[in-house]
């Protein structure tokens, strides 16, 4: 029902309600004063008919009482009319004119109790009012009756009853209540109709900006609101309008620049306003990451973000992230929640096997039973997704589920994911970009071996914690006999070939836990860890003859060099790194005096010094 018609029905039920309120009161009213109207008239007839048959009485002309009573009766609305006397009266002076006795219980009742009795008969048709009123005998009225009737004080002579047709004081009750009636339904319709009229306009602003307003909850604010009102309904359309103007101007350009964030965003709403809320806070907090990540000072405190968002805000329970060096299509372990990778060990050294890095593509095992072969996980569902960031790295997030519901639940997180990865591309470029610069900073520019610099900086974060955890280092010093001679004679750049085959040499000859640096110049370094003397004298062997055993051609000569290599120990040779190093230089140096190409340990009589280094 609408709002006008609800308005309309609500004035008429109030107004109806009031009017039967009305008309119920003037009815009643009406027919207690027509009905108290008729008892006073049959009271006055009745003292009239008494006084008329004590004048009768008085002139003993009792015997002409008839033609009295006869016209009494022939008065307007009398019906009947008749004279009761008392047992007493009719035992002193008889039954009277036509029997005067009681007719009905009416009478009797009255005879005995001396009260007067008003009645009032009703049906469709008629309706009468009997009346009948007691003469009662007293000696001090005029004429006294008892001088005439034998009797006492109080006692009842007789009675009058009377019967008055009252059915035109009901019709003119009726007819009453009709006219008000009528001008009651006549004030109803005025009513209603200036009702309708003044309020239809107000009702009809109301549907409108219910209308708008609930096109505006699902994003639609193109409605405007239309009014026939000239006063401050006029003025509410008014700024309605220009409201929803601003606001769909607003709201447009909103979507505009939304519409590329929106698709690939996981945030789908029947209502556009709740989308862009949450696409808004969406976008807010991958800012916020993104301002976050790019205070972070390397990729690790990054991939520590990342971890975080992925458990805390996307909830996910069972995930890998892996990072990929493109270059040696190498792949690393960043993080796992589980004990052992997803996949294969073949993976983690040729990346190629990876189905999602080989294709660039999201992978999904719903797609395909046993999609991707080198996936270790049964009777679970997966998904694996590449994050290239630059042509040189590359990440891989994979992540399982027990049912395929659950995994499809997380799927749909995956937009939402990738807007945290796109948002850190940049900064991950930028912090791998400083790794390299810093990498190259510390490393050779012609063997790729780690410098002194990185030797200083290693030493400075490693040498405390060794001596805490007993952990050993043995320093091989090395240095290429008569190398000068190689520069003096072929040139520099024949000399580089001989440092770049030495370098060679010490990184297939020692393992990755080992650093070989190329300390300056031909002489180099190398840091064992976690090796015995005895193992540290058989790489530093290996190492001299391996190299002892390369021939160079220079132009028309073949040219062979040799090595002397000093040895010391940490921490048995000395607390101090710094201190082997210098005992490993004095092995060396003795390892030249006592003829070259030889490898030789360091010996306290090496050092007259002692403990004064």
């Amino acid at each position: 029902m609408k709002t006008n018609q609800k308005i309309l029905l609500i004035v008429a039920m109030m107004l109806i309600g009031l009017a039967i309120a009305t008309i119920t009161n003037v009815a009643l009213n009406f027919r207690e004063y027509g009905y108290s109207n008729a008892i006073e008239k049959s009271q006055m007839t009745a003292e009239i008919v008494r006084d008329g048959l004590t004048a009768h009485m008085v002139s003993d002309v009792m015997d002409k009482r008839q033609f009295f009573l006869t016209n009494i009766s022939h008065l307007k609305n009398v019906k009947s009319l008749w004279i009761v006397r008392s047992d007493n009266v009719m035992t002193q002076h008889g039954l009277g004119l036509g029997n005067e006795r009681p007719r009905d219980a009416i009478d009797v009742k009255v005879l005995k109790d001396g009260l007067a009795v008003q009645k009032i008969t009703e049906n469709s048709k008629d309706a009468t009012l009997r009346v009948t009123i007691p003469y009662i005998a007293s000696s001090f009225e005029s004429p006294n009756c008892l001088t005439c009737h034998n009797a006492k004080e109080g006692d009842v002579l007789g009675a009058i009853s009377m019967e008055f047709d009252i059915n035109d004081i009901r019709q003119a009750g009726a007819m009453t209540i009709a006219k008000i009636f009528g001008i009651n339904l006549l004030f109803l319709i005025v009513a209603l109709w200036i009702t309708n009229y003044y309020f239809k306009p107000y009702v009809h602003l109301l549907e409108n900006l219910q209308q708008g307003i609930k096109r505006a909850r699902t994003g639609d604010f193109s409605y405007r609101f239309k009014t026939s009102l000239k006063d401050a309904g006029s003025e509410v359309a008014e700024q309605m309008n220009t409201l929803f103007e601003k606001i769909e101007e607003t709201f447009d350009g909103i979507k505009h620049d939304l519409n590329t964030f929106m698709s690939r965003s996981n945030i789908s709403c029947a209502d556009p306003l709740n989308s862009t809320g949450l696409i808004i806070k969406e976008l807010s907090d991958v800012y916020k990451f993104k301002k976050t990540i790019e205070l972070d000072g390397s990729k690790e405190e990054i991939y520590d973000r990342f971890i975080y968002v992925l458990s805390e805000r996307f909830h996910f329970s069972h995930f890998a992230l892996y990072e990929i060096e493109k270059q040696s299509k190498l792949r690393k372990l960043i993080y796992i929640t589980e004990h052992e990778s997803f996949c294969n060990p073949i993976v983690d050294q040729d990346a190629t096997q990876c189905r999602a890095y080989r294709t660039n593509s999201d992978i999904y095992s719903t797609d395909f039973p046993n999609l991707c072969q080198n996936c270790t996980l049964e009777d679970k569902e997966y998904t694996c997704i590449p994050f290239n960031i630059n042509d040189d790295l590359a990440l891989i997030l994979s992540y399982f589920a027990k049912d395929s519901e659950t995994i499809e639940r997380y799927n749909l997180s995956l937009p939402s994911i990738k807007n945290y990865f796109e948002a850190a591309k940049a900064v991950i470029e930028s912090r791998t970009l400083m790794d390299k610069l810093r990498d190259s900073s510390l490393r050779d520019g012609a063997t790729r071996l780690y410098n002194r610099r990185f030797l200083e900086e290693f030493i400075d974060k490693t040498a405390e914690q060794a001596l805490r955890s007993n952990v050993a280092y043995s320093i091989l010093m090395i240095d290429i006999d008569f190398f000068k001679m190689v520069n003096d004679t072929y040139g520099h750049d024949c000399g580089d070939i001989v440092i770049k085959s030495l370098a060679e040499i010490l990184q297939t000859s020692v393992r990755k836990a080992d650093l070989p640096i190329r300390y300056g110049g031909e002489e180099f370094l190398v840091l064992l860890h976690n090796t015995t003397p005895e193992g540290a004298l058989q790489v530093g062997e290996k190492i001299r003859t391996q190299f002892g055993a390369k021939k160079y051609h220079f132009g028309a000569d073949t040219v062979t060099k040799t090595l002397s290599i000093g040895i010391a120990h940490f921490p048995s040779d000395a607390d101090s790194i710094w201190k082997v190093i210098k005992f490993a230089d004095l092995a060396l140096y003795e390892a030249k005096n006592t003829g070259r190409n030889r490898v030789v340990s360091f010996e306290p009589r090496l050092f007259p010094g002692g403990d004064d280094f």
